[in-house]
């Protein structure tokens, strides 16, 4: 399960400096490799590596490779982003030792007759499908998953252990959903009348698209009235709430524990640290970078990096605070203007 350096030029690009007859079969970090494996550098603080790295190959981009590539004794890949490099190689070395799913449906796998199953379908033990849905080719739905009735999944797609897809959901190609996602539950919508919480009925869908990856036990709340939407490319790490009626824009991802209140829309290629919170009814522009930790609580118009952190008060307390620290900036100047005029006064004096 190797393949020659030249075999991987050949795939993905970039100049190769060394033998391309050298096999590798694996990667593995920079201080640990050894001389089967091949491994990148992209981090700077790892450059001191280098000189004593073991592996047979090193992924580098062209300014790291002038800057310390000479040290290095094995072979080397120089890429424009040797991340991305390594995600697609890594690819490749997994689907070479993978052992592909036989196609079929397990005995104990429970299918409505009015259910449509592709060709190629491998579905594990336990597995639900209701009335009306459709699964595409080659997808692996695998044990423990529910399916209800009318929901429709692409080609291709991977349902791992206990995924929960509710009535009327859509899932393009090639999507992943990782252990316990729960994709179309209730979302959280009720009104008040004289202190009692009344139900307000979720009738709209969650539809998703193409190569997006949903993390394990994420959930994704269907439309109250209107669909949730998570449009192509997304990427949402593990335990992340999306909130009902929301729309996430192609390839945008959010990292673990991020919560994203109802009705916020995302634009394209945004991004949400770990643990963020995005408040309802808000607007994200393209481009949009949240820090991790951030509250967000009004729109973001403009693309950037954007962090805010207040600490839990009474609110008419924090409205308070909020209004001072956006006036700092010109409370500071204004002091050091009365600096100057002290400085200044105090220079007649003299």
């Amino acid at each position: 399960m190797s393949i020659t350096l030249q075999g991987l030029v050949d795939r993905f690009g970039g100049q190769l400096v060394g033998d391309g007859s050298v096999t590798v079969s694996h990667f593995a970090p920079l201080d640990s490799a050894d001389g089967d494996s091949i491994t990148f550098l992209t981090n700077p603080k790892f450059k001191n590596l280098v000189a004593t790295c073991q592996a047979a190959a090193l992924i580098i981009s062209p300014r790291d490779n002038q800057a310390v590539g000479d040290q290095f004794k094995g072979q080397r890949i120089v890429a424009p982003n040797p991340y991305a490099y390594f995600a697609h190689a890594a690819q490749l070395f997994q689907s070479m030792k993978a052992v592909p799913p036989e196609p079929g449906i397990h005995p104990s796998a429970c299918i409505d007759p009015t259910a449509k199953i592709g060709e190629g379908v491998t579905i594990g033990p336990f597995v639900t499908i209701e009335a009306g849905a459709e699964i595409g080719d080659r997808c692996h739905i695998e044990a423990g998953c529910f399916i209800g009735r009318g929901a429709k999944v692409g080609a291709d797609c991977h349902f791992f252990p206990r995924v929960v897809f509710m009535y009327e959901c859509e899932i393009g190609e090639r999507s992943v959903l990782r252990p316990g996602a729960v994709i179309g539950c209730e979302g959280f919508g009720f009104a008040n009348e004289g202190g009692v919480w009344v139900k307000i009925p979720q009738t709209g869908r969650v539809i998703i698209g193409n190569d997006v990856q949903i993390g394990a036990n994420t959930t994704v709340d269907r439309g109250a009235l209107a669909d949730t939407v998570v449009e192509n490319g997304v990427k949402l790490d593990n335990q992340i709430q999306i909130g009902h009626n929301c729309h996430i824009g192609e390839n945008s991802a959010m990292a673990g524990c991020v919560g994203v209140a109802g009705s916020a829309t995302f634009g394209k290629n945004c991004t949400v640290g770990g643990a963020a919170m995005i408040g309802g009814h808000l607007t994200i522009a393209d481009g949009v970078h949240v820090t991790a930790s951030s509250v967000v609580q009004s729109s973001i118009e403009k693309r950037g990096v954007y962090s805010g952190f207040y600490p839990l008060a009474p609110h008419r307390e924090w409205e308070k605070s909020a209004v001072l620290v956006r006036r700092l900036g010109s409370m500071r100047d204004k002091i050091r203007e009365l600096e100057k005029a002290i400085q200044t006064l105090s220079g007649k004096e003299k």
